[in-house]
């Protein structure tokens, strides 16, 4: 089985899900640093539809920048777009298997697609 996770090595739920994934038995994984090498808005997008999601289930609201750009009140496109111009609003990890798509948060949440 394959399984790509959205990545980000400084969160430690990012790191413990990727753990697991390494962990688990026939497992090979794709690793994509987000900030680094960002989604595109039609992936990101199919992901969350993949994972009964919406840009706004994905948004990192804590993050002090979606305050600032008053992202709670936005639509899924406004979310979206602000997610492209700042990859750090997308809440990580996110991992894809044929399985399906979940936001590991926690990060035992990856098992349901392994």
């Amino acid at each position: 089985m394959k399984a790509t996770i959205w990545h980000n090595p400084r969160c430690g739920t990012s790191r413990k899900t990727l753990d697991i994934l390494r962990e688990t038995p026939g497992v090979e994984v794709e690793v994509i640093e987000y900030l680094a090498t960002p989604p595109t808005r039609e992936t990101l997008a199919a992901l969350y539809a993949r994972a009964g999601m919406t840009p706004r289930d994905g948004l990192r609201a804590k993050e002090p920048l979606a305050t600032e750009m008053a992202l709670a009140s936005a639509s899924d496109d406004a979310i979206l777009d602000a997610m492209m111009a700042h990859p750090i609003l997308i809440n990580r990890p996110l991992v894809a298997t044929d399985k399906g798509v979940r936001l590991c948060r926690p990060q035992d949440v990856v098992k349901e697609i392994l």
